[in-house]
C-alpha cells in the first residue's frame, strides 16, 4: 500500500514515514498541498495523511482539491487549536483526523482502519472502472475525466477516443481502428474525422497540445495514450 505523508513539518514527516514504513508501507513526501495533488497525480496513492496548516496551499484547500477526482482515504492532522478547521476538512471530505502531538500506535491504528474500509467496502474494487497515465484519470462509472485534479469536459465521441487509448497505454491505435472502434461501424477515409476529434482532445488534456505529454502520435501508424 502506498501512503502519503503530507506536513510542512519535515520532522514531523520523518517520524510518520519511520512508523509506517516500519509496518511494511510505502511512504511518499509532500511539504504542501501543492506538492500533494502533483505526488497523487504521479503515483498511484491508496492513503493520504494531511496536515491543516500549510505554506502555499494548505490541507483544507488541497482536500477540497483532491476530492474533486479522487477518493482515497484521508486522514487530516490538527492542532488542538484548529478545531474548527478540523471540522470543515471532515465536511469537505477528510475520512478521519488525528491531533497533534499523537501516539504513533494511534497513527498505525487509525491508518489501518482507513485501509481495511477502502479494501473491504469498495473503492479499490472500483478501481477496475477507473484508468489512469500519470495525471489523466478516467472515473468510467461517473465519466469524469482529470488532468492533474482539474477537471476535463470532452463530447461524448471524444470521451470514447481517450477511454480507448487510455484503457490500453502504450498501445498504438491505427486511425482505421479508432474509428470502427469509436463509431462501430467500417472506416471509410476516416482521417480528418479522427484527427479533428485528436486535436480538441489534446486542447482539453494537454498544457501544451504542441508538445503533448499523453495524447502521442506514431507517425506512419495511429495515436497512442502514453503509458505513464
Amino acid at each position: 500500500m502506498n501512503i502519503l505523508v503530507c506536513d510542512d513539518d519535515k520532522e514531523i514527516v520523518d517520524a510518520i514515514v519511520i512508523y509506517l514504513e516500519n509496518e511494511g508501507y510505502k511512504i511518499f513526501k509532500a511539504f504542501n498541498g501543492i506538492e500533494a495533488i502533483e505526488v497523487i497525480g504521479d503515483h498511484e496513492i491508496h492513503l493520504i495523511i494531511m496536515d491543516i496548516m500549510m505554506p502555499k496551499m494548505d490541507g483544507i484547500r488541497a482536500t477540497a482539491k483532491i476530492r474533486e477526482g479522487h477518493n482515497i482515504p484521508l486522514i487530516m492532522l490538527s492542532a488542538k487549536s484548529e478545531d474548527t478547521d478540523k471540522i470543515l476538512g471532515l465536511n469537505l471530505g477528510a475520512d478521519d483526523y488525528i491531533t497533534k502531538p499523537f501516539n504513533p500506535l494511534e497513527l498505525i491504528a487509525r491508518v489501518k482502519s482507513q485501509l481495511r474500509r477502502y479494501t473491504t467496502f469498495g473503492s479499490l474494487e472500483t478501481q477496475s472502472n477507473v484508468y489512469k497515465s500519470g495525471g489523466l484519470m478516467i472515473n468510467d462509472e461517473t465519466k469524469m475525466i482529470t488532468v492533474d485534479g482539474d477537471e476535463v469536459h470532452l463530447t461524448p465521441v471524444q470521451y470514447k477516443i481517450l477511454k480507448l487509448l487510455t484503457t490500453n497505454a502504450g498501445k498504438v491505435f491505427s486511425i482505421e481502428e479508432i474509428y470502427e472502434k469509436v463509431w462501430n461501424e467500417p472506416s471509410f477515409n476516416p482521417e480528418n474525422t479522427v484527427t479533428v476529434h485528436i486535436r480538441k482532445i489534446r486542447e482539453k488534456i494537454e498544457i501544451n497540445p504542441k508538445e503533448p505529454k499523453y495524447l502521442k502520435v506514431v507517425w506512419g501508424v495511429g495515436y497512442k495514450v502514453e503509458k505513464l
